[in-house]
């Protein structure tokens, strides 16, 4: 969510077939049709899959994610980043290629598991929302509604961000460091273990709350938004798009960025107070952190209302909104990248997504 967060999100061609099937399931596995071992490698690869989508959709735009970053949490006294096209300038100019991908590695150990876990989680969800809402009378042959999903994608969205939560907050410092900054982490453990020391376990989860309020609109509407779009456009078929109840790839890719786009926006305010305070505590950040707008030391928070009240008081309610624009150019592909990668890679490892005939 929160930023980045961010994100996230996603399931693909057969998840609606998976969940409206689920009675079918439930009858199979009382029956013992599978066995213990074919559930247990189904689960692997749907988790492989999950990594894979994430970790590539991440790398795809990862220039744009460490802009974001930095705009987010710059020293409104010592702009260096103006825009999308100078602040990526910028880093080409002041540290080459490599600048670019900073923090990358980090931000891709950190999304391969929480994408996975993301993925899986939402399946699971699903499941087990739909087999609580069909327990209720009149509702026996009830499928998922877009509310459901909301609540299935953000389920797994805390699930999987409080699982690597730590790994994010090291990844944003990690991020905006600079050539020109002291240097404080050498990697992502040297980070982990530096903040453990320094600051305390507490340090680590810096910003988690307003990533977990993010994570509902963030990603529940990323699946929400996905999944409703593409039932109504194979139940509908407009402008001949479906053909034989398939989506093809470009306009599975259209349904992923329409509910990147949506879920980033409502939830963006929140992934601003998130990355500033995982910054606060930290000794070197001094020429990064945002000042108080009167002095130039960096800006200490209570806690996330104070985060939001500082924020708007001393920058402005436009500073919710800092790096909004890069985080949207990214976000669109990096979303849709996500749900077409992971529907791929488990078509290549031939997890098998129907539960019956």
């Amino acid at each position: 969510m929160a930023s980045e967060d961010v994100v996230g999100k996603t399931k693909g061609e057969s998840a609606v077939s998976t969940i409206v099937n689920l009675a079918e399931e439930a009858k199979l596995a009382r029956e013992e049709i599978k066995g213990p071992s074919h559930a247990i490698l189904s689960i692997c690869k749907s988790l492989i899959a999950g990594g894979v989508a994430g970790g590539v959709s991440r790398t795809a735009v990862a220039p744009l994610e460490r802009l974001k970053i930095l705009l987010q949490v710059q020293n409104p006294h010592n702009i260096k980043y103006s825009g999308t096209v100078q602040g990526l300038k910028y880093i080409w100019r002041t540290e080459g290629f490599r600048g670019l991908f900073k923090g990358n590695g980090t931000n891709c150990a950190r999304i391969i598991p929480n994408s996975a876990v993301k993925f899986f989680s939402y399946e699971e969800a699903a499941r087990g929302i739909l087999w609580l809402y069909r327990q209720q009378p009149g509702n026996e042959d009830a499928s998922l509604t877009p509310i459901l999903r909301l609540g299935a994608g953000a389920c797994a969205g805390i699930i999987a961000m409080s699982a690597t939560y730590p790994m994010d907050m090291v990844r944003g410092r990690l991020t905006v460091q600079t050539e020109r900054s002291p240097y404080q982490y050498r990697g992502m453990f040297h980070a982990l273990s530096t903040v453990l020391r320094e600051e305390g376990f507490r340090a680590l989860y810096k910003g988690w709350l307003p990533s977990v309020i993010g994570v509902v609109p963030y990603v529940g509407l990323n699946f929400a938004v996905y999944e409703s779009l593409k039932d109504w456009l194979i139940k509908s078929k407009p402008f001949g798009l479906i053909q034989d109840n398939e989506l093809s790839v470009p306009t599975r890719l259209a349904c992923g960025a329409a509910a990147g786009t949506v879920g980033q926006t409502v939830a963006y305010p929140l992934d601003v107070i998130r990355r500033r305070m995982q910054m606060v505590g930290w000794n070197n950040a001094s020429s990064v952190i945002t000042g108080d707008g009167r002095a130039k030391a960096p800006l200490e928070y209570a806690g996330m209302i104070d985060a939001f009240r500082k924020t708007v008081r001393y920058e402005g309610f436009g500073a919710l909104y800092k790096g909004l624009v890069p985080n949207s150019v990214k976000v669109v592909p990096s979303i849709a990248i996500a749900f077409v990668t992971y529907e791929t890679v488990k078509d290549v490892l031939g997890v098998e997504m129907r539960i019956s005939e």
